[in-house]
């Protein structure tokens, strides 16, 4: 069911005065008398009489270049955005301060009423594992009686209900608003992904976290942090004790070392006397020391489900994880703990667990063949080989794989995500992605230059490349043989394929389920029950 917004207004009654205060902004074209704002957007196309448009300086021309076609009552932005407004001849109040986005989620927050102040807020970040911890947390949550709304890749969720949205976090207004709505429809607690760029772009700066958890961190989006070093320190946002949006409680997984210094970083804040109080919780599942919450794989059934035990607290408690996959026993205690120190019995939780499932995150499609056929997200060296490493544990016959990488994007990334599929897979299709706006055939060739130098580790691998996700798909289900594992990663959930600047319908899992039909399986079904 897909819950649609309504148009009440959601915003508090705050004086434009105000909003310039906490924005420390200067005051141009002051109004004659109090002007009372009730809403800010960053679409001049969106926003309405009353509201504020903020224009933001983009990559083709600047935000105030689309302000004379807006309603808008008032404008924020910056010292350029200024200079353009003034040249336009703009009479309407505008508010200028020297970064719009390093204020606009205070200002987004105020006009909202201060919503997170109200709900239980927790955010998960980390590279992978983002998506199946915040489902986890839903799922365990709502078993024990909450009422939870869901922010994250696959969009937002309120009470189990969808709501339409874009971006992993949305920008500062939306989050706001959405935060304002979940207040209204009676949530107590939201779980949300927070991406490197939200923290850095300042989309959560005004939201208050009780808790954050950290997944892990490993190589993506160097098109955007220059060094792994930069996309760390982005993370590190969330649990640094000097950040504004840091949250009360950290828990830190530690099964990397990336996890390993984000508890030295909090804890060495702590040392030098910062002003924000954390506590820090470590999560793991390797058999480390001193560890807050441990998560201990006892075995593992033919669809994949874990048994797993849970100690915390002194105390260990048994569940079956439906989900296949070492990182998922991690994911689970992430979860686990995440819980309890916002207030939920670990027991209870962990029954819900039960139920938790993940679109497009190692989602069977099962059609009755006699083989393992997998849709996965992974789009990231690591996850690719998380993904094929959970195959091979699963099945005695030979794994297949699809992969491919996104054009305008991190372009390091790919020669080492064809170098994982080829150490671990018998068979290898390099396909396109989403090319956007580059030559397909030079981003296959670079995740191929990878797969071919990988052979030097498994020389019995066969290397295929297509131009042509669909048939690349339709080329792996040839390929597979009863007892066999294939997986197609990239796009999980998405529908879409983005060529050039359209997007193209395309689903994964239609194009598998197309595939198996046309194999001569049928009776497929994506269910719940299917999701590995």
């Amino acid at each position: 069911m897909v819950m649609n917004n309504t148009d009440t207004n959601l915003a508090a009654a705050v004086a434009l005065d105000t909003v310039a205060d906490i924005a420390a902004a200067r005051m141009e074209n002051p109004p004659a008398q109090s002007l009372i704002v009730s809403g800010i957007s960053l679409d001049s196309s969106a926003v309405r009489p009353g509201e504020i448009f903020a224009a933001l300086p983009g990559t083709r021309a600047h935000g105030a270049t689309f302000a004379a076609s807006s309603t808008a009552s008032a404008v924020l932005t910056d010292n350029d955005g200024w200079e353009i407004l003034t040249a336009a001849g703009e009479k309407r109040p505008v508010l200028v301060v020297d970064d719009v986005r390093a204020v606009l989620g205070l200002v987004s927050s105020e006009i909202y009423g201060n919503p997170s102040e109200k709900l239980t807020v927790i955010g998960v970040t980390g590279t992978s594992g983002k998506t199946t911890t915040t489902y986890m947390l839903e799922a365990g949550l709502a078993a024990t009686g909450c009422a939870v709304g869901l922010i994250g890749t696959t969009g937002t969720r309120i009470k189990g209900e969808d709501v339409p949205t874009s971006l992993t976090t949305p920008e500062a207004p939306k989050l706001q608003e959405l935060f304002a709505l979940m207040v209204e429809r009676g949530v107590t607690h939201v779980v949300m992904e927070v991406s490197s760029h939200a923290l850095v772009l300042g989309r959560v700066t005004g939201t208050r976290f009780d808790v954050a958890g950290f997944t892990n961190l490993s190589q993506d989006h160097l098109d955007f942090h220059p060094t792994m070093e930069d996309y760390f320190n982005a993370k590190a946002m969330l649990f640094d004790r000097e950040s504004p949006v840091a949250a009360t409680t950290s828990v830190i997984c530690v099964d990397d070392d990336w996890g390993e210094k984000m508890v030295g970083r909090v804890k060495h804040r702590a040392d030098e006397g910062a002003a924000n109080e954390t506590t820090v919780i470590t999560v793991g599942t390797r058999g480390q020391e001193d560890l807050d919450c441990e998560a201990t794989l006892n075995g593992t059934t033919d669809s994949g489900a874990q048994d797993i035990t849970v100690r915390l607290h002194g105390a260990t408690i048994a569940t079956r994880l439906p989900l296949p996959g070492a990182f998922n026993v991690a994911n689970a205690a992430l979860a686990t703990a995440i819980a309890d120190v916002a207030g939920i019995d670990a027991e209870e939780f962990l029954r819900g667990l039960s139920t938790a499932a993940v679109p497009g995150r190692m989602e069977r499609v099962d059609a009755g063949q006699e083989f393992v056929a997998v849709v996965d997200y992974a789009h990231k060296p690591a996850a690719v080989a998380a993904a094929l490493d959970t195959l091979r544990e699963q099945v005695d016959g030979r794994v297949g794989i699809v992969v491919g990488a996104g054009g305008d994007r991190d372009q390091s990334k790919r020669p080492i995500m064809g170098a994982e599929s080829a150490r671990r897979a018998d068979l290898v299709i390099i396909t396109d992605d989403n090319p956007r706006n580059e030559n397909p055939a030079d981003i296959r060739a670079a995740v191929r230059r990878g797969a071919e130098e990988a052979r030097e580790t498994n020389s019995g691998v066969e290397i295929r490349e297509s131009d042509s996700r669909a048939s690349a798909i339709r080329q792996l289900v040839a390929w597979a043989q009863p007892g066999d594992a294939v997986i197609v990663v990239g796009k999980g959930h998405e529908v879409g394929q983005i060529i050039g600047d359209v997007t193209h319908h395309f689903d994964d899992r239609e194009e598998m389920r197309a595939a198996l039909a046309e194999a001569g399986f049928g009776g497929e079904s994506t269910g719940k029950e299917d999701r590995a």
